[in-house]
């Protein structure tokens, strides 16, 4: 009798072990990291922001300035070090390149682009945007070295799924952005040592769908493409991106 007792909670004790262990392994982180890309601010993450903060996430936006990749780096890694544990870190467009370094910090377990650059070692969002050409022509540089969209055109070339008058807005509050960034040569693609999560915006006019195609594969990420989404899609379809986020947040080991 005795032998079965103990035999029983024997059992009972490896099982438990068993949840405990499944349960630490899809734990759900709950920090999130937004990153904007060139020529917006952080606001266009309101709709994503909202979803997920519904949902029980502690969701940070970062406002880089974009006026050189080391000191937008420098950015995101400040707002890692509020962190108060795991991220996920999210990166829209140019963005994408700047999540590539900051991903190695220690607080960050996943990765997700969301229509976004995600340059291997050696290489730049500009040269592989030359090996995979973008279809807007509205880019203006700046003799100051900053650049910007046209503004007459950013609705159609960025953001041609959202409503004008919210894409002529964004058109006419542009953080010009400096040059140099486009040419930063990555140096230790986070993408390599961490799960990425990627979104294709199959209708962006401002990277080739073709390009995001490749650095998801390359990266061996979890992809997922949006029919007639324009280079806003983080915008455009805040359910979906919040969705894909969500996964990452759930599968990603923390």
């Amino acid at each position: 009798m005795k032998t079965l007792i103990k035999l029983k909670w024997a059992v009972i004790a490896i099982c438990t072990f068993a949840t405990l262990s499944v349960q630490a392994q899809t734990t759900t982180i709950k920090n999130i990291v937004l990153v904007h890309g060139a020529f917006v601010h952080g606001s266009g993450w309101k709709p994503v922001y909202d979803i997920l903060v519904k949902k029980g996430y502690h969701v940070s936006v970062v406002q880089q300035p974009l006026t050189s990749f080391e000191g937008d780096v420098a950015a995101v890694k400040r707002v890692l070090d509020m962190q108060n544990g795991p991220a996920i870190l999210v990166g829209h467009s140019y963005g994408g390149a700047i999540i590539t370094e900051a991903g190695n910090d220690t607080h960050v377990a996943g990765l997700v682009y969301i229509a976004a650059h995600a340059p291997d070692k050696g290489e730049s969002e500009g040269g592989n945007g030359k090996l995979f050409p973008s279809a807007y022509k509205s880019l203006q540089k700046g003799t100051d070295g900053f650049d910007y969209i046209d503004p007459s055109k950013f609705h159609a070339d960025f953001a041609a799924d959202l409503p004008a008058a919210i894409a002529n807005f964004e058109g006419n509050a542009q953080m010009p952005t400096a040059d140099i960034v486009f040419h930063a040569i990555i140096q230790n693609p986070a993408w390599k040592t961490k799960p990425s999560w990627y979104m294709v915006a199959q209708s962006d006019r401002i990277i080739n769908p073709d390009l995001e195609r490749m650095y998801a594969k390359r990266a061996n990420s979890h992809k997922v493409e949006i029919a007639g989404a324009s280079h806003s899609v983080y915008e455009s379809h805040p359910k979906e991106v919040a969705k894909l986020i969500i996964a990452a947040a759930t599968n990603a080991k923390n």
